[in-house]
């Protein structure tokens, strides 16, 4: 016997008896690695880790064909792969997998119109440059509601409408939120001076102090946008998935931020109507 008549002779033995014998158990374990393997690669492709999914599909692969080929393949080898696999994949992507598990506990607090959108985009610009005038620090969070709960206890539940006034207001350097975060639901103002985890990063310019540590430290684990006021310069800076995507940020910037923000995150959410 050749030895491909050898192999198809192997697949034809799995798949006529150890198939038959056993299919609940397999098709229990299939639909168990299904689901896993499911969230394994959408975690890769949200953070851009699609070569490692071809890493993953390769090593998944040559294990059933090993398998299959071999009547004495140990499971447990499989098994333990499958492990080391997934141990790696947290090591390289454990910020990642935090928002994700974060995202997934998203749920409405409310919906908004469109007509109402651009109205809070430009309430909120005027109010972050009017801020940068006057050297007043802010740092603005805008949240799918993927905060951790501890955040938003952390501050003071304000639920108010987003206008300039309201932002300038709550970063008034005497006011009591002023040195925390406001978070930023939808169409409103949902918590103001919360504190958030701040990122311990040397490679910071000396000009980026609490506030951008800040932005960096919740951008690294939850899925949100941040915009930074310095205190000490005026400079504007916008915040994203743990770096500084742009610094000293204009009207124009902001507004793409803005409407990242509304026009793709809360429309993907189905809060815009």
């Amino acid at each position: 016997m050749g030895h491909w008549d050898e192999v198809l002779e192997s697949f034809k033995t799995f798949f006529t008896k150890t198939v038959v014998d056993n299919y609940v158990p397999l098709i229990l374990q299939f639909l168990l690695l299904a689901v896993i393997y499911y969230y394994v690669f959408k975690v890769l492709k949200d953070n851009k880790g699609t070569k490692f999914i071809a890493v993953v599909v390769f090593t998944i692969l040559l294990c059933g064909v090993t398998f299959t080929l071999t009547p004495n393949f140990d499971g447990y080898l499989l098994l333990i792969i499958t492990i080391m696999v997934a141990l790696l994949i947290f090591t390289m992507f454990h910020s990642e997998i935090k928002r994700s598990l974060l995202d997934s506990n998203k749920h409405s607090r409310g919906g908004l119109t469109v007509s109402g959108v651009q109205l809070i985009i430009d309430e909120t610009i005027r109010a972050v440059q009017n801020m940068s005038k006057k050297d007043i620090g802010a740092l603005i969070v805008l949240s799918n509601d993927n905060l951790p709960e501890g955040i938003i206890q952390s501050g003071t539940v304000v639920n108010a409408a987003i206008s300039s006034q309201m932002i300038e207001a709550v970063f008034y350097p005497k006011a009591p939120l002023h040195d925390g975060a406001m978070v930023i639901e939808g169409n409103k103002i949902y918590a103001a001076g919360c504190f958030l985890p701040v990122a311990q990063n040397e490679n910071l310019p000396k000009d980026m102090g609490s506030r951008h540590r800040a932005a960096l430290g919740i951008t690294s684990v939850a899925s949100v946008t941040a915009i930074v006021v310095s205190e000490e310069t005026g400079i504007i800076s916008i915040v994203k998935n743990g770096a500084v995507k742009k610094r000293y940020a204009d009207a124009n910037d902001l507004k793409n931020a803005l409407s990242d923000y509304y026009w793709s995150d809360l429309t993907a959410e189905g809060k815009i109507k």
